[in-house]
């Protein structure tokens, strides 16, 4: 195909418009791609790259994928980071006069995808915005396939990597201005992997864009979003429109509200902590099997899914808010009838978020509608179910449900049971719908019934037995004989077409009913679509209201999520106050005791406060669990504030600003960070921003460089946690510097916990509990043998420790074994014993609790005798 012919003129036209798209050519039932489009296309999509004039100068590459098969092709796309910009023929080519016209309906990008096949049920897919106003960031992000427009402002650029955090947007939004550059290059790793837009800088003028906010929802003022003194908000939400009135050439009438929402009225979650805490997805495969949500979520819906992610996400630091939605779960909890009903009653509900928006969009098929319908058809008995109940929050839902009965009833009266997916295939409009429709179906009812009784006619007329009547697209209906019949042919018969075993013909009586069936056949087709769109328009009109139930439907879900799992596993309610102090009795990790473990999940017990256990030292040896039970008490706070039962016999949570984690080991080699440097950050963010009203998780500070340094700096901010007065925060601080043990010497508010163990035959077994005290020394040879190191390795590693402990070195430096009176024995073993460790607490507890001042010579001589049979 030359570049001169009118259709590739026309394309050219059209793609000096989208550049930085690929640009689907409608042809007939293909979609085109030509020239690097194709090029590029045929690579990703694993297609033949060929040109319909091979072997001239002026080939043009093309591919090309069928139309009705072209989603997955897009989604493969997208997902190998390309924008699509679908061209379709936008009139009847029968009808049209010289070339078809072509425009370009919708550009699909990873963060404006309206194909909901291709996305996460249970996931948003978020477009967002960021925009940089003085010492403001504002924040704007968007799901066109439910509708939720959200805006906020933040100050720091942590606040933003917070949101991006929160929110994973598949796309963002910036003005294309070299600040905007710069800020894009400041934020850095948490961008990775996601493509970014640089808009027009002028989209971002505070005039425009509250004129354009204005318009767009039909308002005179903004103080009804709640955003009209958030000018940098104002202005991501104008680049998101902007962006959506560029690529989405319908309206988007789903988009009804700007909500307005401030990040410091939730608890403050930053990436490092969501992802150490594994919240919505594993540390190890990035999957939400295995995570926090993954055992919370027993939602019946999609919708109910989104919402409890939202959830947690954003726990409540309100306490009125906690309380009501912990009265709610625990009313479900008490009746279970009513919580298995209302279960049962979700299930078969359909995504109502994005099926109202597939209607606004124009891209609901009839299968949509049914299953609209039968989603509104159930919300009367949501209505009954939740009548006997009595808490605020479900007294609440239950009041504010539209059941829509007038759309119940048009979609009832109008859409078959089973309609096509294709629309122009017929069968979707019930019979008695539309007079008009039903007079059609007749005739070709008739018509059809007609033919079919022709057949066995010229049969019995003609004496050919073979004598078949048929239809085509091409022909029409014919009727059929085998050439060894043509003599019995009646001269009224005309030919219509030769094969090679048979003759084609047709009659004027049968020319008569064709024309009559088909007639009515094309017209039932454009009847039927022409009310079908119609319909379409009426259910678009009543958004709001079906996002209002769905909105309801949703959060009924995810509560009724929280109390079936409550109920199942015994969690218990917790007392929710502003006291400050953490205390749970019996805690479990809500995802490790779920898994099949080889021995039974031990629960722990945790003081925490600000005033006599404010920071605990927790010591022991590696695999005994104290990663398990920090990160437990950190998991169970967070529920506490989803309004959530916990997995605890007692808990009792002072409401929690924010918890930060730092755990583990990572680089961040993008920006040529160590592990150290990773952890040093960290540390420095949680010091700079913790107050007493947050929860500290510390493992492992300063294992990342030299023994004296890692030991200095682990004690340097234990202490000033300790002391700073603007933070005194409480803190679980795991260590395996045991010269930390010793700051409780110091320091009133620290305590020391360790985990317990039981040596047996110079084995170790974990016990798994917290217990007071310190352990003044690893089980680290011990944990190697678990581990499957050879004999030899670990009979050297204990002399090698004996002789570190006693000095003893070789010449060049290295560890060797000890001679006379420091020589090891066999059956001494200096790595630490439970029980000396256990005996040399009691020792210490002894002393300090002696006065001294008081005790008289027999006594003392008394006491050393008693601690000396101790040793």
């Amino acid at each position: 195909m030359s570049t001169t012919t009118p259709v590739m003129r026309q394309y050219l036209e059209i793609k000096a418009d989208y550049q930085d798209a690929i640009l689907f050519f409608r042809l007939g039932d293909f979609y085109e791609m030509f020239m690097e489009d194709a090029v590029l296309a045929s690579r990703v999509l694993g297609i033949t790259l060929t040109s319909r004039n091979k072997g001239v100068a002026d080939a043009v590459p093309l591919c090309g994928v069928p139309y009705h098969s072209s989603q997955g092709y897009i989604s493969k796309l997208i997902a190998a980071g390309h924008k699509v910009a679908i061209c379709e023929q936008v009139e009847n080519p029968k009808t049209a006069k010289g070339i078809v016209k072509r425009e370009v309906v919708r550009v699909v990008t990873p963060g404006l995808v309206t194909d909901t096949e291709t996305l996460e049920p249970k996931e948003n897919n978020y477009l967002l915005a960021i925009v940089k106003n003085k010492d403001s960031y504002g924040l704007a992000h968007i799901d066109i396939t439910t509708g939720e427009f959200r805006v906020t402002e933040v100050e720091t650029l942590q606040q933003i990597e917070s949101e991006l955090g929160s929110l994973r947007p598949r796309e963002v939004l910036f003005s294309d201005s070299q600040p905007s550059r710069e800020l894009k290059q400041q934020i850095g790793t948490p961008l990775d992997g996601v493509m970014c837009s640089f808009l027009p800088e002028w989209v971002c003028e505070e005039d425009y864009a509250q004129e354009q906010l204005c318009t767009f929802f039909g308002v005179t003022g903004l103080q009804a979003f709640g955003c009209h003194e958030l000018l940098a908000a104002q202005q991501a939400a104008s680049v998101v429109l902007y962006y959506l009135h560029q690529t989405q050439k319908e309206e988007l009438h789903h988009i009804q509200a700007l909500q307005t929402y401030h990040p410091q009225n939730y608890m403050v979650l930053d990436d490092s902590t969501r992802r150490n805490l594994e919240l919505t997805a594993t540390l190890q495969d990035g999957k939400k099997r295995g995570s926090l949500l993954g055992v919370l979520d027993r939602t019946m819906t999609a919708m109910g899914g989104r919402t409890l992610r939202h959830w947690i996400h954003y726990p409540l630091i309100d306490q009125y808010q906690i309380l009501q939605r912990q009265r709610a779960i625990a009313e479900l909890v008490d009746d279970s009838l009513q919580r298995l009903d209302l279960i049962e009653a979700l299930d078969g509900v359909y995504d109502l978020e994005r099926l109202n928006s597939k209607i606004a969009m124009a891209s609901a098929n009839a299968k949509d509608l049914v299953a609209l319908r039968s989603s509104l058809g159930k919300l009367p008995r949501f209505e009954d179910l939740l009548s006997p109940l009595q808490s605020e929050y479900l007294t609440q839902l239950r009041e504010n449900i539209d059941l829509l009965p007038e759309l119940v009833t048009l979609l009832d009266q109008a859409i078959t049971d089973d309609p096509p997916f294709v629309l122009r295939d017929g069968g979707i409009i019930k019979d008695g719908f539309n007079e008009e429709l039903d007079e059609l179906r007749v005739i070709s009812r008739d018509g059809k019934s007609w033919i079919a009784a022709l057949e066995q006619q010229e049969r019995e007329r003609t004496g050919i037995p073979t004598l078949k009547v048929k239809y085509n697209k091409v022909f029409g209906y014919f009727i059929e004989v085998t050439h060894r019949n043509l003599d019995r042919v009646p001269d009224e018969y005309h030919r219509k077409q030769t094969l090679t075993n048979a003759e084609r013909f047709i009659t004027p009586q049968l020319k008569e009913y064709e024309d009559k069936i088909l007639g009515a056949e094309d017209r039932i087709v454009e009847l039927e679509y022409n009310l079908f769109q119609q319909i379409r328009l009426k259910a678009s009109a009543e958004g709001r209201r079906i996002q209002q139930s769905a909105d309801i439907l949703a959060t009924l879900d995810a509560l009724l999520s929280l109390a079936d799992l409550a109920h199942e596993r015994n969690y218990v309610c917790p007392q929710i106050d502003e006291s400050g102090a953490i205390y749970i009795e019996g805690g479990r990790h809500p995802v490790v005791e779920g898994m099949p473990l080889k021995e039974a999940f031990v629960p722990n017990d945790v003081e925490l406060d600000t005033e006599t256990n404010q920071l605990l030292i927790v010591t022991g040896p590696n695999m005994a669990g104290k990663s398990t039970f920090m990160r437990q008490v950190a998991l169970i706070t967070l529920m506490a504030q989803l309004g959530s039962f916990v997995p605890a016999e007692k808990a009792r949570i002072g409401v929690v600003d924010r918890i930060f984690t730092r755990v583990g080991a990572n680089d961040n080699l993008a920006k040529g960070e160590s592990t150290f440097m990773v952890e040093m950050n960290e540390t420095a963010n949680i010091l700079r921003h913790a107050t007493q009203k947050s929860l500290i998780i510390l493992d492992e500070i300063g294992r990342g460089t030299s023994t004296f340094d890692g030991v200095s700096i682990a004690w340097a901010v234990a202490e000033y946690l300790h002391d700073n007065p603007k933070i005194a925060a409480k803190t679980l601080f795991a260590t395996h510097y045991h010269e930390l043990t010793d700051l409780p010497l110091t320091r009133e508010r620290v305590k020391n916990y360790n985990v317990a163990v039981k040596e047996w035959n110079d084995q170790i077994i974990f016990l798994r509990k917290i217990i007071p005290g310190s352990a003044s020394r690893s089980y680290g040879i011990q944990v190697g043998r678990l581990a499957g190191l050879p004999d030899a390795v670990i009979t050297r590693a204990k002399e090698i420790l004996h002789n570190l402990e006693a000095g003893e070195f070789v010449r060049s430096g290295e560890p060797r074994l000890g001679e006379g009176k420091n020589k090891l024995k066999r059956q001494d073993n200096r790595q630490m014993s439970l029980f000396q460790g256990q005996q040399e607490d009691k020792i210490r507890m002894r002393l300090e609790a002696l006065d001294v001042s008081s005790t008289t010579p027999i006594e003392a001589l008394t006491l050393l005798d008693e601690l000396k049979k101790m040793l």
